[in-house]
């Protein structure tokens, strides 16, 4: 879908066309190998100048792909956290961090300062979810996260 975006949209239009990804491990063949996910599979996120954004515009690009109407504005507040997130590399790197006490405090990567947006770690996996947004419109993302000791 990204291909199709980048092949019939206009720069003029759009300043960056990106799909965000994160950093997870997974255990297979008996060792554990860093792989790259989408962070919103299906989402392609269009970086713009322009408040509102026309559906014509898309044109082209939504009928190739098979999708009408389905773009969703990104609160700023959101866009900023994502922003702090990913980088400038468009992905959510992997973080480490410590169970001491009962308390998650993160030692290293993005998600270090904000130990309280973690809702679910799976130390299994390697994984957490962490909250984006204010109620009512809350929501949850994947996001790499070892834990190297727990006390």
């Amino acid at each position: 879908m990204l291909v199709n975006c980048k092949k019939y949209l206009s720069p003029k239009v759009f300043r960056d066309m990106f799909v965000l990804t994160y950093d997870r491990m997974r255990r297979y063949e008996g060792m554990w190998h860093l792989e790259r996910q989408s962070l919103f599979p299906g989402y392609v996120f269009l970086e713009s100048e322009e408040q509102v954004i026309r559906q014509d515009e898309l044109g082209d690009c939504l009928i190739t792909s098979g999708i009408l109407e389905c773009m969703i504005q990104v609160g700023r507040k959101e866009e900023k956290f994502l922003k702090e997130l990913c980088g400038e590399a468009h992905n959510l790197k992997m973080s480490r961090g410590v169970i001491w006490k009962g308390i998650t405090r993160i030692t290293e990567g993005p998600l270090k300062g904000r130990e309280n947006r973690i809702c679910e770690i799976d130390r299994h996996k390697r994984l957490a979810r962490i909250e984006i947004g204010m109620e009512p419109d809350c929501y949850f993302i994947p996001a790499g996260l070892e834990i190297t000791e727990k006390r």
